[in-house]
Order: C-alpha cells, then sequence, then structure tokens
C-alpha cells in the first residue's frame, strides 16, 4: 500500500505474516527495511519497504512496500545488479558511490 501513514517502529504490525530475517537500511531521510516472511503453507517471500517522513507535521510515516516471491528472486537481482552496475559504470563513473557509506549499526529489528 502505498501512501499509508503510520509509525515507523510499528510499520510491520501491519503484516500479518510471520517474520523470519529482517535488515534495516537507514539511508537519510528514508528507510529501508528488507524482511523475509513466511506464509502459511511454509513458503517464503521478500518484502522490500520504504519509509520515509510524512509530508505533514504529525510525526507519522508513509511506507511504500514490494512484494518479491522466489520465483523472481533471480530476475529481480540480476536486473537490479546490472542497472546498479550500468549507472555506476557508464553515467557516474567519476562518482565516489563509498562517500556516504559508514559502518551500518548492528540492527536486526
Amino acid at each position: 500500500m502505498k501512501g499509508m501513514p503510520m509509525h515507523e517502529d510499528n510499520y510491520k504490525d501491519q503484516d500479518h505474516q510471520e517474520d523470519i530475517f529482517s535488515r534495516r537500511v537507514r539511508a537519510g531521510k528514508r528507510t529501508y527495511f528488507f524482511d523475509v516472511k513466511a506464509t502459511r503453507n511454509n513458503d517464503y517471500y521478500i518484502t522490500i519497504t520504504e519509509s520515509k517522513r510524512s509530508r505533514f507535521d504529525d510525526g507519522s510515516f508513509t511506507k511504500t512496500k514490494l512484494h518479491l516471491y522466489k520465483e523472481d528472486f533471480n530476475k529481480f537481482s540480476d536486473a537490479l545488479n546490472e542497472t546498479i552496475g550500468h549507472v555506476k559504470s557508464n553515467l557516474l563513473p567519476e562518482y565516489n558511490f563509498d562517500e556516504y557509506t559508514r559502518p551500518e549499526e548492528s540492527d536486526e529489528s
């Protein structure tokens, strides 16, 4: 669901499937969540959620969520890596992509 305001700390409360693994990536004004979920049939999928502060000053967050199913993992990963590689190699070869890299805090949320 796009544009759904909610508090970032409670974003998972909207999901009804079991979380198996989770990783949080803070990126400036945005936070990305990579979650592995289990279905009732013991199958697995990934949700990628972008969370950012609402444009309204009410303390809420807007989230955008993408569901990625196992049959698409390889195609998605290949396309993402190819796209990032194209930008790094062909469009911005002189840019230092490590400029804003800093050690991630150990966060297993």
